[in-house]
């Protein structure tokens, strides 16, 4: 187990650092020079004085060499200090976290949902395998995956907000506002969290010891309580640390759509408006919660499984 921890430890640690160093280097490989895109940032007008850029790139460290360049920025981000936002001239740690914070809130609220809907499909699937209603389930859940939110999210404004006038359109203002982004966000997962418990709901009802648990007295409800369900869920474990991750970054159109001010819409604005300090502190955060939520499931994967934790050691 110590060994297990120790490599999945490194390999986030690496992760993190590689995905850090790819991000610090956005200025360089991008075109334009770093420091005069700063200064665009900053002032109207394409004509910039010689000295002004010498100055700036001096008084920033940016003539530096880039391992040191790095070595300085990555010690100032594991300080807590993200810079400042060339747009907002505003600690970019101000902007992350009340971000991150909304994001992690819709994500949270997307997924629980499709863990509870999944769930009670995914086991009544299982329980009826092969027949009319195990068949419709899986029909209806896959044909979800086809399903785009960028086409979702305005059919529901439509209907819930602008017809039915039931659910605010867009905005994070009241506790109904997350209802139709969460709904944009739930029904993908739904579909690939239902095909998972079904998949581990069958396979455990198909497993020796099922029989054994029946033999020895447990009714139906307790087997499936205490041997089928708990097996089911281990898939679905590590799914939703999946989607969880990449949701993180990846409800953009979402946010954007019904304007909330989340991460995904803070990356967006960074990009449009080309404030790279912005964009770097976001892109990291983003990652390194993302590599710690997979590194995560995987622990508790392995803790779910015995047959898991036995390949692996």
């Amino acid at each position: 187990m110590i060994t297990f921890l120790t490599k999945r430890t490194a390999t986030l640690v690496a992760a993190v650092l590689l995905s850090s160093f790819a991000v610090f280097l956005i200025p360089y490989v991008t075109p334009g020079d770093p420091v005069r895109k700063i200064i665009r940032s900053r002032v109207s007008g394409d004509v910039v004085d010689e000295s002004t850029v010498q100055a700036l790139g001096q008084s920033l460290g940016l003539h530096d060499p880039l391992p040191v360049q790095y070595l300085r920025w990555l010690g100032d981000f594991f300080s807590g200090d993200m810079g400042l936002s060339h747009v907002s001239r505003t600690p970019v740690v101000d902007q992350v976290l009340p971000a991150l914070g909304i994001t992690l809130s819709l994500v949270l609220v997307a997924l629980g949902t499709a863990v509870v809907v999944s769930l009670t499909l995914g086991i009544v699937a299982a329980l009826k395998q092969g027949g009319r209603t195990d068949r419709m389930i899986t029909a209806v859940t896959q044909a979800l995956i086809a399903v785009p939110e960028y086409w979702l999210a305005p059919l529901l404004v439509l209907t819930f907000a602008l017809r039915l006038s039931l659910l605010p359109s867009a905005g994070w203002s009241t506790t109904s506002s997350i209802v139709l982004p969460a709904a944009t966000l739930a029904l993908r997962p739904i579909s690939f969290f239902t095909s998972a418990v079904r998949s581990g709901m069958i396979y455990a009802l198909e497993a020796e010891h099922i029989d054994a648990a029946r033999a020895r007295g447990l009714s139906r409800g307790q087997t499936l309580m205490r041997h089928v369900i708990p097996n089911g869920l281990v898939p679905l474990s590590t799914l939703f640390a999946v989607w969880f991750a990449g949701l993180l970054g990846g409800s953009v159109i979402v946010e954007v759509i019904f304007a909330i001010p989340g991460m995904g819409r803070l990356l967006y604005d960074a990009v449009v408006n080309s404030d790279i300090p912005l964009a770097q502190g976001g892109v990291v955060v983003v990652v390194a919660l993302a590599v710690a939520i997979t590194t995560l499931a995987d622990f508790l994967h392995r803790f779910l499984s015995p047959k898991v934790s036995a390949a692996l050691a």
